[in-house]
């Protein structure tokens, strides 16, 4: 850069301060950072109901060994499952944050 040369300032706020100072911009990042996460807790929440759900069915299982899978079923199946929903929901929300907060610093640059 030339020594008399002044920076030029960005054609655009920042998008921190788009953010901050609540703007129509800003406001879209926040709505579709909350938007993304909804959906990361939503698909969470049916893949735990799901899980739910299909549990009843073990009750009506007939025979001898019904009463064994059930038991085998809620006391040591289900919860590997459910850890496993909550670390994708989890992963997916860290992922989410990352992506936002990439988008902010790479407006700012």
């Amino acid at each position: 850069m030339p020594r008399g040369a002044r920076p030029r300032p960005p054609a655009h706020a920042p998008a921190r301060s788009e953010i901050s100072e609540q703007t129509t911009l800003g406001t879209t990042y926040v709505r579709s950072l909350m938007r993304s996460q909804l959906r990361a807790g939503l698909g969470a929440l049916v893949a735990l109901a799901l899980l739910v759900a299909t549990l009843p069915l073990l009750f009506m299982l007939p025979g001898r060994h019904g009463g064994t899978l059930v038991w085998a079923a809620l006391g040591v199946a289900v919860y590997p499952v459910m850890w496993l929903i909550a670390r994708r929901y989890v992963r997916r929300a860290e992922r989410n944050e990352a992506d936002f907060t990439g988008l902010v610093a790479d407006r700012e640059a």
